[in-house]
């Protein structure tokens, strides 16, 4: 092994060695593999960097549990697409990260790396408590509702969600098909930007990330506004306030889109009926309750309903188009606030199922707080399909908001 790969697989073990004790992040690592990985890692744009993969994702090295008893010690016979592409990259697949049960509410072991008494959110709970500490430079997440999203906002962390279908979803275990979507964590944009060359398309392109100034900005307090906590409240009171220095920003209002998280509930209700049809006839005892209580909702949605979703859904993506010809960049909450305590749960979804109903690209920048010094985000949103605009914009808004705080380990 080269002196620099030695130095890179010792860099991530004794990360690992540091913190994986008290965050709990990973299901699954093997020292001697990720030595063995790192001596063999191809070159490429990502050579040098650590990728924890989400325990929904498959790998051929390390087992893919789902988060679920139903799967423990389960190996798939290939790697999942995205691992693939990342290994070819140059990455280091580091190991397998704590994810809920089946991408849905039930919490894994993970702890919040700012206050270990809280939740790191879900559903890619340990991609973002070991992209916040160190142990990995990109995290492999997914979002169904606000799976990606949320924990990035709770844990300090850049999280990106591409425009719907951007990413291969070979190898994934789907919850809701309508939005299953693969994206990342990281600790900053660039490095987002970077893996989404290697991971947009069957053969990695060289970054086009170049951070610049939008010309336009509307801040959306969303149609649940009321239900958004002081912290979130004020976080995008700043942002506002921050942008608005060098850039035209309006308040906008969507009060026609209301509706959106009940469509978005129906339809994932009703998908992940299916997708989970044999673990819930088959493994019932092994699912939890709050599994089980999606999958009979869903059940009891008929077709006429779920397709009458489908289509006021498309409706209402076309009706966000129209909106986007004012403005380049969307500013919205990530969550409902700073990450509640664990005996809690992973923290409340609403404010990203419209936007993921809506498929559109997505960035959660950290750096503000609340008053407590908790992480709170801010989401970046644009148009459908402009990725690569919006992570450009978001890479000069991550200049212009704080500097992301250190979780309380790290110091």
């Amino acid at each position: 092994m080269s002196e620099t790969r030695a130095a890179m697989a010792s860099k991530i073990l004794n990360g690992i060695e540091k913190y994986e004790p008290q965050v709990k992040a990973f299901t699954s690592y093997d020292p001697v593999r990720i030595r063995q990985d790192a001596d063999m890692a191809s070159p490429g744009p990502l050579l040098g960097m650590s990728v924890g993969v989400k325990d929904i994702i498959d790998t051929v090295h390390y087992p893919t549990s789902h988060g679920s008893p139903i799967y423990a010690g389960y190996h798939s016979l290939s790697d999942a697409a995205c691992v693939t592409q990342l290994k070819t990259a140059g990455a280091v697949c580091v190991g397998k990260t704590v994810t809920t049960e089946f991408a849905f509410f039930s919490p894994g072991p993970t702890v919040n790396p700012y206050d270990v008494a809280r939740t790191p959110g879900g559903s890619s709970s340990g991609s973002a408590a070991a992209v916040a500490v160190g142990m990995v430079d990109i995290g492999l997440a997914s979002q169904t509702a606000a799976s990606l999203t949320r924990p990035a906002s709770y844990c300090g962390i850049v999280g990106f969600k591409p425009s719907y279908g951007r990413y291969a979803a070979a190898g994934i275990k789907s919850l809701a098909p309508s939005f299953d979507t693969l994206g990342t964590m990281t600790r900053d944009v660039a490095t987002a930007a970077l893996a989404d060359g290697v991971l947009k398309g069957p053969t990695a392109v060289p970054s086009t990330f170049k951070p610049r100034r939008p010309s336009s900005i509307g801040i959306c307090r969303t149609p649940h506004w009321d239900a958004a906590e002081e912290a979130t409240q004020k976080a995008i009171e700043k942002a506002g306030v921050l942008f608005s220095e060098e850039v035209q920003v309006t308040y906008i209002d969507l009060e026609d889109f209301a509706e959106a998280a009940d469509l978005h509930i129906t339809i994932m209700s009703y998908e992940a009926a299916q997708a989970l049809g044999w673990e819930y006839a088959d493994r019932r005892p092994l699912l939890s309750s709050q599994i089980v209580g999606l999958l009979e909702a869903g059940k009891q949605i008929d077709y006429a309903t779920y397709r009458a979703a489908l289509a006021r859904a498309e409706e209402l993506r076309c009706l966000m188009a129209d909106i986007f010809a004012n403005y380049d960049v969307l500013v919205a909450p990530a969550a409902p606030g700073e990450a509640p305590l664990a005996e809690s749960g992973t923290g409340s979804p609403l404010f990203s199922r419209l936007w993921t109903l809506l498929r559109l690209p997505t960035v959660t920048l950290p750096g503000l707080t609340s008053s407590s010094g908790l992480p709170v985000g801010v989401q970046l949103l644009s148009a459908y399909g402009t990725d690569e605009d919006l992570l450009n914009w978001a890479g000069w808004a991550e200049t212009i908001l704080p500097p992301r705080p250190l979780p309380s380990m790290c110091i």
